[in-house]
């Protein structure tokens, strides 16, 4: 096969947003809507939560929302990820809030690199509600923070209770990215808003919208595609958009190696291109599977999934019966599902406690490779 010259619609796996992002339009809608608000000088209802499984598009999304954002000038827009701050006076500097907490209260305090005091002794910026009120007064201020499960406890909490003081009187928004349990860690933070959050759960895309991410970069490159071939890719990407964009790549790159400069997605390009889309997933699943066996996770992986019932859903009770009792030298059930569910091997996304697998997939694989439980495992200890 001829190496194309151009580059692909899809970039699996980069953060960059899809040329369609599909199955998100009600989640575009609210932002296009708060957007809108903050340009008229309008605060908005509340802080937006995303969260979900790592291959969901969460990334992606904020990375749309920042493109949105700067559509015109009217918004001041900022960048950050948890970990990148590792200290109060990290945010200050970043944002260049600085100058207003001099301006709010030059005799108390006191404002250099990424470091502030305040001279009544205390070293926390009781006056950052104040100062981001001011700089979002000035032009309407929005924050979209990725990784938000990355942030330090005591940085957490007063970042976040702050953002919502200071959004409940200035056009300011905070957008939040995070992990399944990020709302877990942001209650563990004492963050005064997150339940009062819009929150926006990102779990798998439906048939059409799966379907509908395939066919419009494709046809956008003058590539058609057969619909038995379309249902195929469809099915065996479980509606889990990063493998939906490694099969539009793996399809893209034999239609387009062929040199022709159209050409369309048949049953015989998808069988060329399975090989190149196991491949990629097989190396996907190989993290995963090190990632659950580095923190002790593979007998409580194991157990979940072979719990899960044909319809996908898990309920709370019987998941964390499936969960086996440590032995000792692994995790305790409690330590298990958190990870688990940090990790995304499974969340819960439907607005109830039933629990559903991360990618179902993952789960085949977990069954098959990882090692069946001894009998005292399998007897509960």
């Amino acid at each position: 096969m001829a190496v194309p010259t151009e580059l692909s619609p899809f970039q699996p796996g980069t953060g960059v947003p899809p040329p369609y992002l599909a199955g998100r339009e009600e989640e575009q809608t609210l932002f296009r809507r708060y957007f809108d608000a903050l340009r008229r000088g309008r605060s908005v209802p509340a802080p937006i939560l995303l969260y979900g499984p790592l291959g969901n598009g969460k990334t992606a999304l904020l990375r749309w929302a920042k493109r949105e954002a700067a559509a015109d000038d009217g918004l001041d827009t900022h960048w950050l990820v948890g970990s990148e701050i590792p200290a109060a006076g990290h945010f200050v500097a970043r944002l260049g809030l600085g100058s207003w907490l001099r301006k709010i209260a030059p005799e108390s305090v006191s404002v250099a690199g990424v470091g502030f005091s305040l001279r009544g002794g205390d070293d926390r910026p009781p006056l950052l509600a104040e100062a981001l009120e001011a700089r979002a007064k000035a032009k309407p201020l929005l924050i979209l923070l990725d990784e938000a499960h990355t942030l330090k406890p005591e940085v957490g909490q007063w970042l976040l209770n702050a953002a919502q003081a200071a959004g409940s009187e200035a056009p300011f928004l905070l957008v939040l990215a995070g992990t399944p349990d990020l709302r877990a860690r942001l209650s563990e933070m004492e963050a005064s808003f997150w339940n009062r959050a819009r929150q926006l759960p990102l779990g798998r895309l439906d048939e059409a919208a799966a379907g509908e991410a395939i066919r419009r970069p494709l046809a956008e490159d003058g590539i058609g595609v057969e619909e038995e071939a379309l249902a195929r890719i469809v099915r065996e990407s479980h509606g889990y958009p990063f493998f939906v964009q490694l099969w539009g790549q793996a399809a893209w790159d034999r239609v387009r190696g062929a040199g022709d400069g159209g050409g369309q997605v048949t049953m015989a390009v998808v069988e060329e291109a399975a090989g190149e889309f196991e491949a990629a997933r097989n190396r996907y699943y190989s993290d995963r599977y090190r990632e659950l066996e580095k923190r002790d996770l593979l007998p409580a992986a194991r157990a979940v999934a072979a719990a899960f019932p044909e319809d996908g859903l898990l309920s709370n009770a019987a998941f964390r019966r499936a969960i086996p009792r440590s032995g000792g030298g692994g995790p305790g059930e409690a330590e298990a599902a958190e990870a688990l569910e940090h990790l995304g091997f499974v969340w819960q996304a439907r607005g109830t406690l039933s629990w559903e697998p991360g990618i179902p997939s993952l789960m085949d694989c977990i069954l098959e490779h990882a090692p069946p439980p001894d009998d005292d495992e399998a007897a509960g200890g």
